[in-house]
């Protein structure tokens, strides 16, 4: 069989892997002939490109009759005879050319059945409209870059296997513009957001990626070995305590943008390392911290999007309206009707959660158990954005107790479409009560919790030379992109997501 260069018609039906083969031979053959002529196309190291596509379509007017140079992949061919249409596809978009044999010249024309679809090329030509309208450029000069040694596949029969589309990622982002698009839109979050905080006075800064301790968020760690120092490391799981020694040394307002990792499950919400931005500010609370990621949401998704009504799934997501703000046993004694505020006991939370089928483990006090009842009853509740307060002291290690209420934290999560996108609280800077809660959290790890952390005794070292009063926030960037471009899955924002090898 030859192969055919015309564009994939919808009725067709998926090549057999006999046939695929036959392809694939078809392309060496011709790369090996060129070799064997001395017109090997992996040999040209430069092509002097002097314009995008997407540049010359916009800006007509400006280029119409202009010689320009332009390089990129042949996405689809068209054969008419002494011409040829051909799409060519570069990192701004698509534009088509003309190869006409009078203006090539037959021994080059007669090159082009050598190149397949999705070879890499450059042309240079003149910048016409066609008489159905389409801007084009008129090639009088056009070579072979780069020899593509595989099919790309057809637009309609592309990569609907989701697992091989995050496996070749780099084939998605060939066959599907949209997929590009949705990563050029994550960096322009990303960069709104250091606009956003430069703006505000906070110092972007970088904190180390192998810890000795596991500790900052209650995650199961990745787990490393140091040969030279002979010591276990960990990837770390939080940025949180270098950022706070941080504020113990001087800094008012510091912030940090990396990755992360936790030992845990792969989900359309999760994956093993992923992007999170963590931010603390000296003199602040809780209360100032909500009103600023409020407005930084808020600001990054104008700025990104022209709006801060998001469409996200089947719901809208209005980030221009005022978030709500309610407390976690509020919540809790509305969607389940039990009030925490009237149980005074370990046995009485017990009962609650066997009556209301709420599973819980033995070293589950009061705080846990109020906090299963939320993730039961009211989490996928949350579709709007709603600011949950208040947690209890038992799942929040490092947020100041609140003084009207000892058993509850000035912490907040952030929700949206029941999901948590951020995490914050007063930080609490009582050396005293912080050891405390490093032993409970270790004694809860000797009983089996994998994801309680370790006593840090330079983090505690630190905040007895004393932290001011500070406001700490942490959001998964991810989830925020995920919002942003309407993308169901974690996978879909993330250029390689973790895969299972297929060995």
């Amino acid at each position: 069989m030859s192969e055919q260069h015309t564009a994939p018609q919808a009725e067709e039906q998926p090549i057999s892997e006999e046939e695929y083969s036959e392809l694939l031979r078809i392309r060496r053959d011709r790369l090996q002939k060129m070799k064997d002529e001395g017109r090997n196309p992996f040999e040209i190291t430069t092509f002097d490109r002097n314009a995008y596509a997407a540049q010359v379509v916009e800006d007509f007017e400006q280029y119409e009759g202009r010689e320009v140079s332009l390089a990129g992949r042949i996405m689809s061919w068209r054969d008419m005879g002494k011409a040829t249409f051909m799409d060519l596809r570069d990192a701004s978009g698509k534009i088509q050319l003309y190869l006409k044999i009078d203006l090539l010249g037959e021994q080059n024309y007669a090159a082009l059945g050598e190149w397949d679809i999705g070879d890499i090329i450059g042309v240079t030509g003149e910048v016409f409209r066609t008489r159905r309208g389409e801007i084009s450029v008129k090639a009088h000069k056009a070579v072979l870059l780069t020899k593509s040694l595989r099919p790309l596949p057809d637009k309609w029969h592309g990569l609907k296997d989701t697992d091989l589309r995050y496996r070749q990622r780099y084939v998605d982002l060939i066959v599907s513009p949209e997929v590009k698009e949705t990563f050029v839109k994550r960096t322009r979050i990303i960069r709104e957001i250091r606009s956003y905080l430069d703006e505000k006075g906070f110092l972007e800064v970088e904190t180390p990626v192998l810890h000795t301790i596991a500790g900052g968020a209650a995650a199961r760690p990745f787990i490393t070995h140091h040969n030279a120092l002979d010591i276990t490391m960990y990837l770390r799981i939080a940025l949180e305590l270098h950022l706070k020694r941080l504020i113990v040394g001087g800094f008012d307002k510091v912030y940090e943008i990396g990755r992360v990792f936790r030992n845990e499950g792969i989900d359309v919400r999760h994956n093993p390392e992923f992007t999170l931005m963590e931010l603390y500010q000296a003199y602040t609370d809780y209360n100032g911290i909500m009103d600023l990621t409020e407005d930084l949401m808020r600001t990054v998704a104008h700025k990104v999007l022209g709006t801060g009504v998001v469409p996200y799934n089947e719901v809208v997501i209005d980030l221009d309206k005022s978030f709500a703000r309610i407390s976690m046993t509020d919540l809790v004694q509305q969607h389940s009707g039990v009030d925490f505020r009237a149980i005074k006991s370990l046995e009485e939370a017990r009962a609650a959660a066997r009556e209301h089928h709420v599973e819980y483990e033995p070293h589950h006090l009061t705080g846990d158990i109020l906090n299963l009842f939320f993730e039961q009853f009211v989490e996928d509740k949350l579709i709007q954005p709603t600011f949950v307060i208040d947690h209890p002291v038992e799942i929040s290690p490092l947020a100041k107790r609140k003084p009207s209420d000892p058993s509850l934290t000035e912490r907040f999560e952030l929700y949206m479409y029941g999901r948590e996108f951020a995490n914050a609280f007063s930080e609490l800077n009582d050396p005293v009560d912080q050891r405390e809660r490093f032993v409970r959290q270790a004694q809860l790890k000797a009983a089996g919790d994998e994801e309680a952390c370790d006593i840090d005794e330079d983090f505690i070292n630190a905040l007895e030379y004393g932290m001011p009063p500070t406001g700490g926030l942490g959001i998964g960037i991810d989830r925020f992109v995920m919002l942003l471009t309407n993308s169901y899955s974690i996978r879909d924002v993330l250029l390689f997501p973790t895969m299972k090898p297929i060995d």
